[in-house]
């Protein structure tokens, strides 16, 4: 009987679907074609991953059927992170926690910003993180410094995704940019995804100047995870996995710094 697969290399951020399956209504995107899970499989085993965080795509809003088989199917290589209502049950939850999932998203990008102050949210953030789960949240940097330290008063973990959207690069010269920075240096409970530069249109120069910033605010790399934003919806022919890959690899060309990134600091927080 064999043990768990060793981490070599987790992958925080992908998504899997279908063309055909059930979309939620006042969807900004419907994919025209599948991101099969054997597909993202083989991208990580021909670049040495072992592991893999599937992140809910917003279209298909809180049906997490998809990621929830996957999980079943591949219980040691798989964790997910959840699109779920802030009044779902704890029995929902717990039932979401034994299947794997170890996070909820907020994808806020064309979204009004909620009050997350009040008790619905503050009661919601309260009881994910006593499940350990994370919010993921995925906003403009411009906003970061506005939401993440409401959020962050409940006691819950924090992942920004995608470097946090900083349309070219972060500049503490403006207003906003600072004060997420700040929000960074005094919150060891909020945490950064380096996914997707090509979001914020930052070229690998722009993203190097961006995550210096970013380390610097957090003292370290011990709050840094990579993903591959697999399969780059809407820009599938500017970049591929390989080009990821290879990005993370110039943006942190130490290798033990690199390690951390990939294996000690994902496994901690994604319960691996």
């Amino acid at each position: 009987m064999t043990g768990p697969t060793r981490i070599t290399g987790i992958d925080t951020h992908a998504h899997i679907f279908h063309p055909n399956a059930p979309m939620a209504e006042g969807r900004r995107y419907s994919p025209a074609y599948e991101a099969a899970l054997a597909d993202w499989f083989a991208h990580q085993d021909a670049h040495g991953l072992s592991h893999g965080v599937l992140i809910q795509p917003s279209f298909f809003g809180t049906d997490n059927s998809l990621i929830e088989a996957a999980l079943t199917a591949f219980p040691d290589r798989l964790r997910g992170v959840a699109v779920i209502d802030p009044d779902i049950p704890d029995a929902e939850l717990e039932r979401l926690d034994s299947c794997g999932f170890v996070g909820a998203r907020l994808n806020l990008v064309g979204r009004d910003i909620d009050d997350f102050g009040i008790a619905l949210w503050q009661d919601f953030f309260g009881r994910l993180s006593k499940f350990r789960w994370q919010v993921e949240i995925q906003r403009s940097f411009d906003d970061l410094a506005e939401v993440v330290p409401v959020i962050a008063a409940s006691g819950v973990t924090v992942m920004i995704d995608h470097f946090g959207l900083p349309q070219g690069g972060i500049n503490p010269a403006i207003p906003a940019h600072r004060a997420f920075l700040d929000v960074l240096a005094r919150t060891p409970s909020v945490w950064v995804k380096l996914s997707a530069p090509y979001r914020s249109a930052q070229t690998p120069e722009i993203a190097w100047q961006s995550f210096r910033l970013l380390r610097e605010a957090c003292g370290g790399t011990d709050r840094f995870v990579w993903g591959s934003d697999w399969p780059h919806t809407q820009h599938e022919t500017a970049t591929d996995y390989a080009d990821q890959v290879a990005r993370l690899h110039a943006l942190v060309p130490d290798a033990a710094e690199r390690d951390r990134i990939l294996v000690a600091n994902p496994a901690k927080l994604f319960r691996f």
